[in-house]
């Protein structure tokens, strides 16, 4: 077992807290897709999927001032606590037989505001857990759940479908977030050294929050590179892989080996991470970027399930390490202080975006057909990670040298204070 999960201290509440959670996260897609479309058709189910990612765009950035001003954990709790209540209440509707399509969209929103306020507090919130030299351990172990969860959540999300019914697969969703917050009110992480963005109003926060991504050129060209991952070759992969894998392969059993050999790549990838020692962790990052933005032209490329699954295995490394060592190099090269909300913007542009590409890429697909929708795709995905990789800023970055030591830091303060990060 990793050190940083050995010893007693603020990091393992949190990832056992988020290794359950995810778990639930994975579950509710499924189960909400069946809800759906019990309910409506498939052009109902857009719509709640749409209502879930667009409050990425509208309050991720906001997630991220008040995380810097108010604490990361106080905004991780309530958003747990309010994305319990919301699934909840969708599990009640259903289990009744009340639910409306428009009722799971609505709730669908409140859901995905809660993860956008959540997401860049996570990032924040990490680097309070864990000493300096297990950062990277710390990333790559929160990702590992990640991708073991984009194995084992669907298929626990089918057992309970087929066992019970959708309603009661939310219920264990929202019990998920029950735990997590539970974990985060125990949890007591080191104080952040400066706490300037509680002195700033929102928009100063804000202002703050940019001119740490202007200020480094490198950060600036991955938001860019990692826009049209989400935009592009994301959105691909999601909507037109399954239609695909209907036309051309075996359908669902298909899909279903292609996501599956996709996460096992993630779980390896992640093993990976847990071990490499970087220098220039930028240039790596990009790199594998440009790997798992070849998703869309492997789906595409007419190899059969089993040549596309097994090139699938690789992208899904290459997405790993591409997600682990962007956020541990946010969390590097960033003063504590403003860590989330640089993070914000990050889930800004890449999930944020996300529902446009998902609403282009069919229309797209009608209009020059399937394959080539997804070779084009890719090429645009693969064309801004090497714009991004072969900047002069890439190659300048540096790990820092740790200089405390290699374990998570007792805070300083007393407990009420503590309680603010």
């Amino acid at each position: 077992m990793p050190a940083s999960l050995r010893e007693r201290g603020p990091f393992r509440l949190l990832f056992w807290g988020q290794a359950l959670s995810v778990v639930g996260d994975r579950i509710t897609p499924i189960a909400i897709a069946f809800a759906v479309l019990g309910l409506g058709s498939a052009t109902d189910l857009g719509i709640v999927m749409a209502a879930g990612g667009i409050p990425f765009a509208l309050f991720a950035l906001a997630g991220g001032v008040w995380s810097d001003r108010i604490g990361r954990r106080r905004v991780m709790i309530a958003s747990d606590l309010l994305r319990m209540v919301s699934q909840t209440v969708v599990a009640v509707l259903l289990l009744t037989g009340s639910a409306e399509v428009w009722m799971l969209a609505v709730l669908g929103f409140v859901y995905g505001t809660a993860a956008a306020l959540f997401m860049p507090a996570l990032i924040g919130l990490i680097p309070q857990t864990v000493g300096a030299a297990r950062l990277q351990e710390a990333n790559a172990l929160i990702s590992l759940t990640r991708s073991i969860a984009s194995v084992a959540g669907p298929a626990l999300a089918g057992v309970l479908i087929a066992a019970a019914g959708t309603g009661e697969a939310i219920a264990v969703d929202a019990a998920t977030f029950a735990v997590s917050a539970a974990c985060l009110i125990r949890l007591r992480p080191a104080a952040v050294v400066e706490e300037a963005g509680e002195r700033e109003s929102f928009l100063a926060g804000l202002r703050t929050g940019w001119r740490e991504v202007r200020a480094r050129a490198w950060l600036g060209w991955g938001l860019g590179a990692m826009s049209a991952y989400h935009l592009f070759v994301l959105p691909a992969v999601f909507v037109l892989g399954p239609a695909l894998a209907k036309q051309d392969l075996n359908g669902a059993s298909s899909w279903a080996a292609i996501v599956v050999c996709l996460g096992i790549g993630g779980v390896a990838g992640n093993l990976v991470a847990l071990r490499m020692r970087l220098r220039r962790p930028i240039v790596v990052t990009a790199a594998a970027l440009v790997g798992a933005s070849t998703q869309a032209v492997i789906i595409g490329s007419g190899l059969g399930t089993a040549g596309i699954a097994a090139l699938e295995l690789v992208a899904g490394a290459c997405v790993a390490l591409f997600f682990t060592l962007w956020d541990l190099s946010i969390q590097e090269q960033i003063p504590a202080r403003a860590i989330s909300r640089v993070s914000a913007y990050d889930f800004t542009v890449s999930l944020g975006l996300m529902p446009l590409g998902m609403a282009i890429c069919g229309p797209i697909a009608d209009a020059i057909g399937l394959h080539a929708t997804l070779r084009w795709m890719s090429v645009i995905g693969i064309a801004a990670a090497l714009a991004w990789l072969v900047q002069p800023s890439v190659r300048a970055v540096r790990r820092p040298q740790p200089v405390v030591a290699d374990h998570a830091p007792e805070p300083e303060t007393p407990p009420v204070a503590a309680a603010r990060s």
